[in-house]
């Protein structure tokens, strides 16, 4: 058993705690080890390990309240869970400038998740003004990404209580009956890219945490029909794959106090030849509506391996080229 003690003159100690201790039941929730508060003083006892983990992450706590002013529910979850993971917390690189540091939507155990492009910097602005954004752009260009990155960091900051993350399985036709196993062993190969968002935000723990609480549904969209979510923010990924239909049925799932981020690449719709794409209607449908936003991203905005971006180049001159000598041959 191991004993340790932090003084806190000169710390706002409601700050620190929160407003009845929210900030202090956060931290305890996560470790065996026992936290006094008396005074200007916090006791921390438990195991060797335990105990230097909590001295770090009340010393990070005290260093981001001195800075801001402020501590959010959000600055706790994030810091437990990078001295969690790492053993420490993951700072800014060096020499970054303050403004892009303000851009950080998550500290995470992979770093700090933040818009990198223009063009990404002008999709997250208008997710957090808007209640409904459609995000079009070809693969790499950090849609999914960045929409999971928003909707963990809101879910941490209270702003909603609910994460439902839904995918067209179109492969399967959505017709996942005739498939074997239940429905994760089902599903799991259509939706794994939004596992893998996850994995990189949240520690195992605190996502499987998530996810047998249902605070956190990874569905496939045919799942969604009947259903209406409130305080929940809600994502489309691949929605090129949706039918007309499908993206009105998902549209309208929305409740009170939700809000939803649809993506997809109208270039590579898999839907049958005379189905129209919800992605590509709802263009026209709801350009005009207050409220709705979309982000368009191109190869500018792909953060994926260099050559991506040469792929995407390569692949557009070579329809372009075919588009041009079915032009000359109808001519």
């Amino acid at each position: 058993m191991t004993e340790r003690k932090i003084e806190l003159r000169g710390v706002d100690t409601l700050q620190l705690l929160g407003y009845n201790d929210a900030h202090l039941q956060l931290i305890e929730d996560r470790f065996d080890a026992t936290i006094t508060v008396r005074g200007d003083t916090v006791t921390l006892r438990g195991s060797r390990e335990d105990v230097g983990r909590l001295e770090k992450i009340f010393k990070e706590l005290i260093y981001i309240l001195n800075k801001n002013g402020n501590l959010s529910p959000n600055d706790v979850d994030t810091v437990i869970d990078l001295v969690s993971v790492n053993g420490s917390v993951t700072e800014p690189p060096a020499g970054v400038p303050t403004e892009e540091a303000d851009q950080a939507l998550l500290y995470t155990k992979v770093g700090i998740i933040r818009p990198r492009t223009p063009g990404q910097k002008a999709y997250v602005q208008k997710i957090r003004t808007h209640d409904i954004v459609f995000a079009i752009g070809p693969a790499g260009t950090g849609k999914t990404y960045l929409a999971v990155a928003m909707a963990v960091a809101a879910l941490k900051n209270r702003d909603v209580t609910k994460i439902v993350l839904a995918r067209p399985a179109v492969e399967a036709g959505e017709s996942l009956g005739f498939l074997p196993g239940d429905l994760r062993e089902k599903v799991d190969p259509y939706l794994r890219p939004l596992y893998d968002a996850l994995d990189d935000m949240l520690t195992a723990e605190k996502l499987r945490s998530y996810m047998e609480k249902r605070i956190i549904e990874i569905v496939p969209l045919a799942y969604m029909r009947g259903r209406t979510l409130h305080n929940a923010f809600v994502i489309l990924d691949e929605a090129q794959n949706a039918s007309a239909m499908q993206m009105k049925m998902f549209l309208t799932r929305l409740g009170a106090n939700s809000r939803a981020i649809i993506t997809g690449d109208i270039t590579q719709i898999d839907l049958p030849q005379k189905t129209v794409s919800g992605l590509v209607q709802i263009q026209d449908v709801l350009q005009e509506i207050q409220g709705v936003a979309f982000a368009y991203l191109d190869r500018n905005d792909v953060v994926r391996h260099r050559l991506v971006k040469d792929i995407i180049d390569a692949y557009d001159r070579y329809h372009g080229v075919n588009q041009q000598r079915e032009e000359n041959g109808r001519a």
